[in-house]
């Protein structure tokens, strides 16, 4: 095996290695945040969509009074 493969094999070892301690130090949420955050992402999104579908009638309905 050459030194370069060697090298190589080195490295990506040492990166995983990085990986997994930076993995150890996340915090996970427990089940409640994740279901608490989930809904809230959720909502949030309904709302931006129902907002923006709300002025994208209005602007539709002004552009076709200019149009005609």
């Amino acid at each position: 095996m050459s030194d370069k493969a060697k090298t190589q094999k080195t490295q990506k070892k040492s990166w995983f290695k990085g990986l997994q301690a930076e993995f150890r130090k996340v915090i996970w949420p427990d089940r409640k945040t994740l279901a608490r955050q989930t809904t809230a992402v959720i909502a949030v999104s309904v709302v931006l969509g129902a907002v923006i579908a709300v002025v994208d009638a209005i602007l539709k309905y002004g552009i076709d009074l200019l149009v005609r």
